[in-house]
């Protein structure tokens, strides 16, 4: 009985409750990777699409804002497939990014209502912006989250991971698989992971296939590919 409570006890650890749903993490990667979000100020995970990434950063985010313990989320992505194309684009510049920060909205819509998340980026709680737009800034009493972080330089990393301020979480999140710069090698995600890995303040979370969490056949997919690269 004392095992089961136990059990018990580190299950509800690990339970992300927001307002529309309890998120619980699936995978021992996954628990880690909760468990960092929660302790250290600065984590760095890379893995392929569908293993939580976001999702759950996202989750954690919401639920500290909505307890008053931070006072804003920002949430940000490289608009690299857009490169010098943006200025073509129809519509003001936020028409322009929106489409490539979609998903970020779409984790957001997940947890809490429609108006409620409307009613916080309106007034400044929820801030969704490109990456260029974090230079020259410092983050206080913030979680802000670097999306598709494959597709920031060396430079842009450093950049961002450089905002936090006091009271602040920041996050950085990539699949090294899908790296879309023009030059694969100026990706900075694997450098950050190998140059900060040792700092006992920052959290390092690798995922693989098995941490999957969407359709089955994604994790095969995920795996097959992940195969052929090795094989050469």
């Amino acid at each position: 009985m004392i095992d089961e409570k136990n059990n018990s006890e580190k299950k509800i650890e690990y339970v992300i409750k927001t307002p529309k749903k309890s998120v619980i993490p699936r995978s021992e990667r996954q628990k880690d990777y909760v468990r960092a979000l929660k302790k250290s100020d600065i984590i760095i995970s890379a893995g392929p699409a569908g293993t939580g990434k976001t999702f759950l950063a996202v989750a954690i985010a919401l639920t500290m804002l909505l307890d008053k313990k931070i006072e804003r989320i920002i949430l940000s992505r490289p608009a690299v497939e857009a490169g010098e194309r943006l200025g073509f684009l129809p519509g003001d510049m936020r028409e322009k990014v929106d489409p490539y920060l979609r998903p970020l909205y779409d984790s957001l819509y997940d947890l809490l209502d429609f108006e409620k998340i409307q009613k916080k980026i309106e007034v400044g709680d929820i801030e969704i912006a490109p990456l260029a737009f974090m230079r020259g800034r410092t983050l206080k009493n913030s979680f802000a989250i670097l999306d598709e972080a494959q597709n920031a330089t060396d430079t842009q990393i450093k950049m961002f991971l450089t905002r936090i301020g006091e009271n602040s979480k920041i996050v950085i999140n990539g699949d090294p698989s899908q790296i879309d710069l023009p030059n694969k090698s100026l990706s900075g995600l694997h450098r950050s992971k190998k140059l900060l890995g040792e700092l006992k303040e920052i959290s390092i979370v690798d995922f693989d296939y098995k941490d999957v969490v969407r359709h089955p056949l994604v994790s095969k997919i995920v795996k097959a590919y992940s195969d052929q690269s090795s094989e050469g």
